[in-house]
């Protein structure tokens, strides 16, 4: 069995003290750039394997981030953590994820959890914890597209993105225009994706409605809660042209579904909107029109709040509560008339 390299051997191949070789390690900057070369070389020829766990011990520094989403159903949330993973080739910084599935009491456990890892920073994407309690915790947190007066966070331009959205269905002379949501909570950032709709159709003087339910977590549940809501819509509007905008795109792709399981004719009856630009609204059977959201933007953006945070806090000092908003944009495709 191959010897284990030591900080002794490096020193010795290196003919420095176990001191600089420690620095190295922890503290790389205090070295000049000759003697990092030289160790870095040493480090190659004598095939070091480096354990991180003792260095987190030593440095006390985990070197983890973590995350806590409230479910895996809706395919922005697999985004966000597929983009924020992928960061860790830029930031050296590992993930210890949860699913908190809308559960208060299984969340406050993960933070526990999270908390006995030593995680050096929390992204928090589910609603279920007040801000407030959040802040308590007193680590370094970024809140991404939730409640966030207590706590820094990234969110994208929801006001805006829905502005575009229902401008177009009501340029696209739809007879009646429809919400569907699942938030009523002001608190939250996608409310404004409601207001924004009400706002623009009450300055143009359009007939709309608004529906907010709770759709559900399940491919299942879902598809059973806006199958009422497409049973409503076709008896209270019968004969006229339907202009949809839905707060994701998970669950515009099952309303499509529906339409097209019940025969209607997209986009000459109904036409539909979505939220957020993922995979499911370019590869469902009619591609959806749909907000896009910059999830690329969002991960990195959180990334870099968090890891200022993280930094002010290694040096003993803190920094300002920031609110970073990312701009949205429209996408236009086939369940729209333009």
């Amino acid at each position: 069995m191959k010897k284990k390299v030591t900080f002794s051997d490096i020193a010795k191949y290196t003919n420095f003290s176990k001191t600089t070789i420690s620095r190295y390690f922890n503290n790389p900057e205090s070295l000049t750039s000759e003697s990092r070369k030289k160790i870095e070389d040493a480090l190659i020829s004598l095939d070091y394997k480096e354990n991180k766990v003792a260095r987190s011990l030593a440095n006390g520094k985990s070197e983890i981030i973590g995350v806590i989403i409230p479910d895996l159903f809706l395919h922005y949330y697999s985004q966000i953590l597929n983009e924020l993973i992928n960061t860790y080739s830029k930031y050296n910084y590992k993930f210890l994820v949860f699913v908190a599935n809308h559960d208060t009491n299984e969340e406050m456990n993960y933070i526990n959890e999270l908390m006995a890892y030593q995680i050096e920073g929390l992204i928090i994407l589910s609603h279920s914890i007040d801000s407030k309690t959040l802040s308590n915790l007193n680590i370094p947190i970024v809140a991404v597209e939730r409640e966030d007066n207590h706590i820094s966070s990234v969110n994208s331009n929801n006001y805006n993105g829905a502005l575009m959205a229902t401008n177009l269905l009501i340029n696209n002379n739809c007879d009646i225009l429809i919400n569907i949501n699942s938030e009523d909570n002001k608190n939250i950032p996608g409310y404004k994706r409601t207001q924004a709709f009400i706002d623009t159709c009450e300055n143009n003087n359009v007939e709309y409605k608004c529906y907010f339910d709770k759709l559900g977590f399940t491919f299942e549940d879902s598809y059973k809660n806006i199958y009422k809501i497409y049973e409503d819509i076709e008896k209270k509007y019968p004969n006229i042209k339907k202009g949809i905008f839905l707060s994701n795109d998970t669950h515009a792709n099952i309303l499509l579904n529906i339409l097209i399981r019940n025969k209607k004719n997209i986009p000459d009856e109904y036409e539909i909107i979505g939220f957020d630009n993922s995979p499911i609204s370019y590869e469902s059977i009619i591609p959806i029109t749909t907000v896009k959201q910059d999830i690329s933007k969002i991960a990195e953006n959180s990334i870099k709040l968090l890891l200022r945070q993280i930094n002010a806090k290694n040096r003993g000092t803190s920094i300002a509560l920031e609110h970073i908003t990312i701009d949205t944009e429209l996408i236009i495709r086939e369940t729209t008339s333009k």
